[in-house]
């Protein structure tokens, strides 16, 4: 009884700071009523997670929309200055970021509770897991370098057409005037994710994301995080088993910290913890 109360507690706690990440990353609520971005001194600060820079309610920029950005400007100072900033969110939290800190694996998750048959992970989703290192590559870095277009947020985000498109279009009789294919292909890919989401545990998070997959560098190393107690562990792999993520241990490249291995392991061998070594 005490372990699924804890289970419950923690998962309303998650929960609870996936949605007050979201509301701070979009707190100029004044935005979503007229229809414009806010253009303020934070605007030039990068937030963790994915969320849209073009948000009618952002307050700070997506750390991709930055790098592609950056990319593009070829400014030294720009360049290094988003470079550092994810590697420090990097180094300090990894994956942990997908876990607690992006508005976007947090809508995800509440659109994977919609009771439809589950598709579990299997060898098919952990070689797509693979597909956002690709994406990661040509999208937020070749595209940008070669032909000066921010490839992953013009071609790919749903979570820059779902934050900023969309409520953008609907506030602006001018910008709806000048809906295209490029627009209506956006929707589509924000639509197949939703589908797939529904079905496939945060399938946006696992195959697409470039986000994911550059935090996933840090996993091993970050300061925060899940961590086992080698001592304790007996390999029983109840863990991963439980996993919803393309995992083959704790903390590794596919690992966001949920905490969901945390509850099912009976030796009590899994905690959050800094981790001062990899």
């Amino acid at each position: 009884m005490m372990e699924k109360f804890s289970k419950r507690y923690f998962d309303i706690k998650r929960r609870f700071i996936q949605l007050i990440t979201a509301v701070l990353y979009n707190c100029n609520l004044k935005g979503f009523a007229d229809g414009r971005i806010f253009k303020g001194e934070s605007k030039g600060l990068c937030v963790p997670g994915l969320n849209c820079y073009s948000c009618p309610g952002a307050v700070a920029a997506c750390p991709l929309g930055g790098l592609q950005g950056a990319l593009r400007d070829s400014s030294f100072k720009l360049v290094w200055y988003v470079i550092g900033t994810l590697l420090l969110f990097g180094i300090m939290l990894g994956r942990v970021i997908c876990g607690f800190l992006c508005p976007f694996g947090f809508i995800q998750e509440l659109i994977y509770k919609i009771h439809v048959p589950k598709i579990k992970k299997n060898k098919v989703t952990k070689a797509l897991s693979y597909l956002k290192y690709v994406i990661l590559l040509v999208f937020v870095i070749v595209i940008p370098v070669i032909m000066n277009v921010p490839g992953f947020c013009k071609y790919i985000c749903p979570a820059g057409t779902l934050e900023a498109g969309i409520p953008l279009v609907i506030k602006d009789e001018h910008l709806r005037g000048m809906i295209g294919a490029l627009f209506n292909w956006k929707v589509i890919v924000l639509c197949v994710c939703v589908l797939a989401c529904m079905f496939c545990f945060r399938s946006f998070c696992r195959f697409i994301c470039p986000l994911g997959a550059f935090y996933s560098f840090f996993n091993p190393v970050a300061f925060f995080g899940i961590n086992v107690d080698e001592t304790k562990c007996t390999g029983c792999k109840a863990c991963i088993s439980k996993c919803l993520m393309d995992t083959n241990k704790v903390g590794d490249h596919e690992c966001i910290h949920c905490g969901a291995c945390k509850d099912v392991c009976p030796e009590g061998a899994i905690k959050y913890k800094f981790r001062l070594k990899g």
